[in-house]
């Protein structure tokens, strides 16, 4: 595992943010047991290579830089270093987020909702961006963001949560009609509830909670299918359609009184 350029090699290449726990780290060790190297960028740099290294990943296998995705100027220079270092990846996963309650009545949850829209969109277009211009120039590769099932229904106390996964289904969905005439590939995948460090917390029932390696698997099998849209757990898929047809009367009573996403502070 190193910052050294990587040998030229003919395994695939995945690009992945958020890369130091859960999900993220989940999809790096799921892609390397396919045979694929890695590009891994985290915040917890130091914690991603120490994981690294004990995974015995080579410096062929698995290169790790620093980046933030709330710093737009820092996640593209990540992406550049990974161009020139690494080669263009055939996949880019713009899987780092944050989640965390928030009430409007409170001031200081306004930058809750700022820092959360930062990460969680302009983050992930920014991840995005150093690749799209080369993959379209190859005329392949796949851009995949990672969404959830709160897209679907706003849920109290989890406003900016929700409406910025909204925006992620919504913004995939763009950049897939723009990139399908060169031959990119965008996915957007919709995680149920997994059990990493962002669900740990929640006080409130999480039906059909799946682990990180089984989710991991099934977002493998969907990018490398070049799925467009697709919800893992399907259980979760089925409840979410479900949910979205409700009318407004019935969806507020059956949530009110459901327990509240935790804020930023709270224990």
């Amino acid at each position: 595992m190193s910052n050294a350029p990587a040998a030229v090699s003919s395994h695939p290449l995945v690009f992945i943010t958020g890369a130091s726990s859960g999900i993220g780290q989940a999809l790096a060790l799921q892609f390397a047991r396919q045979g694929w190297r890695l590009a891994l960028v985290a915040r917890r740099v130091e914690v991603l290579r120490e994981w690294a290294l004990a995974q015995g990943f080579t410096q062929d296998q698995c290169w790790v830089t620093a980046a933030d995705v709330q710093d737009v100027d820092s996640i593209v220079a990540a992406g550049q270093r990974c161009l020139a270092e690494c080669g263009l990846p055939d996949a880019v996963i713009a899987n780092a987020g944050i989640s965390v309650g928030m009430d409007t009545a409170i001031r200081e949850d306004l930058d809750v909702m700022r820092d959360t829209f930062a990460t969680n969109n302009l983050g992930l277009a920014a991840t995005f961006h150093p690749f799209v211009a080369p993959m379209r120039e190859r005329r392949s590769g796949r851009l995949v963001g990672v969404a959830s099932v709160a897209s679907i229904r706003g849920l109290p106390g989890h406003g900016a949560y929700c409406a910025s996964k909204s925006a992620v289904v919504a913004y995939c969905e763009s950049l897939r009609g723009e990139c399908r005439p060169f031959g990119v590939q965008v996915v957007t995948l919709v995680p149920g509830y997994i059990a990493t460090p962002l669900t740990a917390a929640n006080t409130y029932p999480m039906p059909f909670l799946m682990q990180p390696e089984d989710f991991a698997q099934k977002a493998f099998e969907a990018i490398t299918a070049g799925s467009s849209y697709r919800v893992i757990p399907w259980q979760m898929g089925v409840v979410a359609k479900l949910m979205r047809l409700l009318p407004n009367p019935v969806f507020d009573a059956l949530f009110a009184g459901r327990g509240r996403k935790k804020r930023r502070g709270e224990d």
